[in-house]
Parts: structure tokens; C-alpha cells; sequence
């Protein structure tokens, strides 16, 4: 990697202290932006929240530790009357004040954290069983509850918005995408876009997402084209006098040492990277945080079959690689149809990119087309018209209807691939174990994405409901605890949206909610610990 000159280095360092050294006071001497060879002392700044990822997930919680409040509006009734009363008991205090599991109690609704789905009910009222009620919430500024933290993302806020698909729609209506304090028909309104559905483009929620950062005044938290390598706990000495620092990586046993010798306590948060500059430079920083929140989302590495010949250059794992090959001609005029894998909503997408591409498409899942847990049983056939044709042609253009395949698609339901072979043929194998050679001009796997969390210790395996495996949104989510999204497994550590099962926009903002409410409480004990002449501490109060 090429590292910038100590000038470059210099101007990073000053605009991540610009903001924090107003907030701070006199402690910031000198930020902990270093070279990643050297280990710093305790005299750098140690942040109270450092949050990874600038999706939705991260906006939403820097617009909560920003100091906006959420109260019940004077005006509003709540639908549900056992979740009214109980909010009218401390109408005059904020949501984020309250006993959440208290206000959760009995709700119900498609997340499984209670606390996602209780602000989910405060923000869309009974939203899914049709209704479009306004929010019982408003907003308030309170800027002594801001806590400081920095946002830290690899592109521009809205994270992978960004990078999906600009032609197809998003699954969720506009609205549900949209976070607290603006809503997205306002937003449209102001930038005079004309949004003919309640379903709009990846590419519009992105640009919502953007200027929400900036109209809230969020900007100055946020930092681009920053790339994480590395989080790592610290810990040190309880009665070490020059305070010296050690790495997570030591071994268990250093941890409990026998008598007459010093235990280590875990202490705070390390997270290295580096910035991108314009010019491609990589310019590296190493920051301390009390806490820090994941944010990451699953969408950086895309899942794989692991069968022979999946690396071949004409097998690819993303709609943009496919739309990439789509535009520049590669596909136009072939016989050979394009291979899909997949029964998700991105395989369907793929489905309807090349049939409006009049590209013929074989489509190979390894569900029955009856299967319940599909997706398209899920959705209502007015509201998602693209989807359930796509699934009318999984049911009525099978290869068992027809032996023969249909000019424009052929679907190949309870189908495994074995193998891709380097003339472009693909062996599938039926669930009666019958197998089948398929010629192909492209294939293209799509089987969900899975978060890339390589910068924590065992790359996170450790904080899942099932210890030592891979962290997946369904699968193996990160274990929190349910009112706060601290992980269980991890003291200081939290995480929200997809990473602990919230795919959709609608409920990450509850995981913003539970952080924000656990590190108020936690800022309000320090300051009284301080106030009363018990606290210090490494952190910044």
C-alpha cells in the first residue's frame, strides 16, 4: 500500500479534530492519527462512540447521538391502546428516556428485537396491515445530550445504496425507507422529483440518505473513503504506572495470572485503517473509543456455491458485474442463454434485467416453487407485479412442464450446481440425483451476501448465537442483548440493522434507539461518578 507524506498525514489528523476539539475542550493535544508500526500512549484522545459503516444504520444513530429526542406529539393517538397509555405516562419525557422493554412489552411485528419493532409502531402505526398513519413522534434538538462520535464509511453516507442496481425498484415502499425527522415524499418535493410510485430507485434513497446527513447537520461526524483494518481490544496493567498498552492478541492465560503477579483488565477500543485520498494515496489513523458500533451491513461479500470452477472470469457474483456486462455489448447476439442461481429478490432481478434485455435465461434454484419461505409468497401481487411474474415463470416454464427449453426461459427448480467447467457448461444435479449438462454464455450466483467483519479478532466468529462460525444476517446473526444491541459476548461492542437480523430500513432504526438510550445512561453515571470526584477514566466525558 502507498502511504502519504507526514504533510497529508497532518491534514487528516486536523480534520478529525476541526469539530471534536470545540466539543472536547483542552484535552485534545494531538489526535491518534499515527503510522500503523507504533503503539500510542494513553495521553491521545479516546472517542466515547466510534461507529463503522454509513448506511442507514449509521445515520441513523449519529442523528440520535447528535441530540435529536423523540417525544409523543401532543395531538397524536396511537392505534394500538395498551401502547398508548403506557406512552402518555411520561408524555413529558423522550423515547429515548423511557424503559423501552417496558413500552415493547406484548408488540409484535416482522423483526424479531422487540425494540425495532416498538419504534417501528411509534414511526409507521400499524403499517402492516395497511395503514398509512403519520408518526406519533416529533422531534426535538437537545443539544446536551450530544455525544461525541465519528461515522466512518468506505463511500459517501448511505453506504451500499450507493453501489446497488439504479433500474429496479426497492422492495420497500419510499416511505419505509426513509429516516427520522424528514420524510421522503418532502425530501422528493424539495429536489422536484417526480416519484410516480410508492416504490421508487435504489439510486433516489441513496441521494435521500446524502442529504439527510447534510439538512441534519451531521456531516461534521462523518468521514469517506475510510477503510477499516483492524479493531482490537486493549488491555492493561490494574496497578500499571506508566499505563502501557497490550493488545487483544495475547494469549487467554496472560489474563489469569497466578498470585503476585498482575492481572490485565480489558480496557478501550482500538481501530485502525486508512483514509483513500484523491489522489490514491492510503493515509493511515488509529483511533481509541470507548465503544464501538457495527454498522457494516451484509452486503460485502456475496455468497458463493464453493464448487468446482466457480472462479472462472464468466461465473460473476453481482447484479452490477451482470449490468456491467450487459451495457458493454459482451452478451448481445449470443445463443447461449445466461445461467442465474438463485430464488431470492436479487436472482429475480436478474431474471427481469435479462428478459428485458431479450437475453434467454435459465434459472436454477434449489427450493420446490411450493416452498412457503419463498419470497414471493411473501409479497402481495398488486404491489409487486415484476416479482410474481418472475414467479408465474418459475411455476409454468419448468423444464419438467416442457423437456425442452423455452426460447426465453426455462426454470430448474430443486436443482444443485455441482461443477462449472471451463467450455462454459454447467452440471446440475435434480434432487433425485439425476444430473444434467447446461451450456451457458455467463453465469451469474446469487445466493445473498454475508458481512465481511476481517478487522475484528476471528473475524467476529466469536460474538454469533453460534460461537465459532461465520456471522450471517439469518443464519447466525450477532447475539445483542435486546434492549440495548450491546453484544452479549462483547462488553462496549454493539451492533444494529442487518448484522442482528434487521434487513429491512424500517427496523434498523430501533437498533439506533437501544444504543442511543444505553450510552446516555452510561455518559449520565460517568459525569456523576466525576461530578462527585470517583470518576477519570481513559475517556473523554
Amino acid at each position: 500500500r502507498s502511504y502519504s507524506s507526514p504533510e497529508t498525514e497532518g491534514q487528516l489528523l486536523n480534520s478529525f479534530v476541526q469539530y471534536f476539539g470545540d466539543s472536547l475542550g483542552r484535552k485534545i493535544k494531538r489526535m491518534p492519527l499515527i503510522e500503523e508500526t507504533v503503539l500510542p500512549g494513553d495521553s491521545l484522545l479516546t472517542l466515547p462512540v466510534v461507529i463503522i459503516g454509513n448506511g442507514p444504520s449509521g445515520i441513523c444513530l449519529s442523528y440520535l447521538l447528535s441530540g435529536y429526542r423523540p417525544y409523543l406529539s401532543p395531538e397524536a393517538i396511537h392505534p394500538n391502546p395498551i401502547l398508548h397509555t403506557k406512552l402518555e405516562e411520561a408524555r413529558h419525557l423522550s423515547i429515548v428516556d423511557q424503559d423501552l422493554e417496558y413500552l415493547s412489552e406484548g408488540l409484535e411485528g416482522r423483526s424479531s428485537n422487540p425494540v425495532a419493532v416498538l419504534f417501528d409502531t411509534l414511526l409507521h402505526p400499524d403499517a402492516d396491515f395497511g395503514y398509512d398513519y403519520p408518526p406519533v413522534l416529533h422531534w426535538k434538538l437537545e443539544q446536551h445530550n450530544y455525544i461525541p462520535h465519528i461515522v466512518l464509511g468506505k463511500g459517501p453516507p448511505g453506504g451500499a445504496w450507493h453501489s446497488m442496481e439504479g433500474s429496479m425498484l426497492t422492495i420497500s415502499f419510499g416511505d419505509w425507507m426513509e429516516l427520522p425527522g424528514l420524510t421522503f415524499k418532502e425530501w422528493a418535493a424539495s429536489k422536484r422529483r417526480n416519484i410516480k410510485s410508492d416504490r421508487v430507485m435504489p439510486e433516489e434513497i441513496a441521494r435521500y440518505y446524502k442529504h439527510y446527513v447534510k439538512v441534519m447537520g451531521l456531516q461534521k461526524n462523518f468521514r469517506d473513503n475510510v477503510y477499516i483494518t483492524s479493531v482490537s481490544r486493549l488491555y492493561r496493567g490494574k496497578d500499571d504506572e506508566d499505563r502501557s498498552q497490550i493488545n487483544e492478541n495475547i494469549s487467554t492465560q496472560h489474563l489469569e495470572m497466578e498470585d503476585g503477579q498482575k492481572s490485565l483488565i480489558k480496557r478501550n477500543w482500538e481501530v485502525r485503517g486508512y483514509q483513500r485520498a484523491t489522489d490514491g494515496s492510503h493515509v493511515p489513523f488509529c483511533l481509541f473509543a470507548e465503544n464501538v458500533a457495527l454498522a457494516t451491513g451484509t452486503f460485502d461479500s456475496p455468497g458463493r456455491l464453493q464448487v468446482e470452477g466457480e472462479d472462472f472470469p464468466f461465473v460473476l457474483h453481482s447484479m452490477s458485474d451482470f449490468g456491467a456486462a450487459i451495457s458493454k455489448g459482451k452478451l448481445r447476439g449470443k445463443a447461449d442463454p445466461v445461467l442465474i442461481v438463485g430464488a431470492g429478490l436479487t436472482a429475480a432481478d436478474a431474471v427481469l434485467c435479462a428478459y428485458n434485455n431479450n437475453i434467454p435465461v435459465i434459472h436454477v434454484f434449489r427450493r420446490r416453487v411450493t416452498d412457503t419461505s419463498l419470497i414471493f409468497k411473501q409479497l402481495p401481487k398488486k404491489l409487486y407485479p415484476e416479482y410474481h411474474k418472475v414467479y408465474h415463470m418459475m411455476c409454468t416454464q419448468s423444464h419438467t412442464v416442457d423437456s425442452n427449453l423455452h426460447s426465453a426461459y426455462t426454470s430448474f427448480p430443486e436443482h444443485n450446481v455441482l461443477s462449472f467447467k471451463p467450455e462454459m457448461k454447467c452440471v446440475l444435479q435434480s434432487a433425485s440425483g439425476l444430473k444434467k449438462i447446461l451450456k451457458f454464455s455467463v453465469a451469474l450466483v446469487l445466493i445473498g451476501s454475508h458481512p465481511n467483519l476481517f478487522f475484528l479478532k476471528d473475524q467476529g466468529h466469536s460474538i454469533g448465537h453460534h460461537s465459532n462460525q461465520p456471522i450471517t444476517c439469518k443464519g447466525n446473526p450477532i447475539e445483542i442483548d435486546p434492549y440495548t444491541y450491546e453484544c452479549t459476548k462483547e462488553a462496549n461492542l454493539f451492533a444494529l440493522g442487518p448484522l442482528v437480523g434487521d434487513n429491512f430500513v424500517r427496523f434498523l432504526k430501533g437498533g439506533a434507539l437501544g444504543i442511543a438510550r444505553c450510552l446516555a445512561i452510561r455518559q449520565k453515571k460517568k459525569h456523576e461518578l466525576i461530578e462527585s470526584g470517583d470518576g477519570g477514566g481513559d475517556g473523554v466525558p
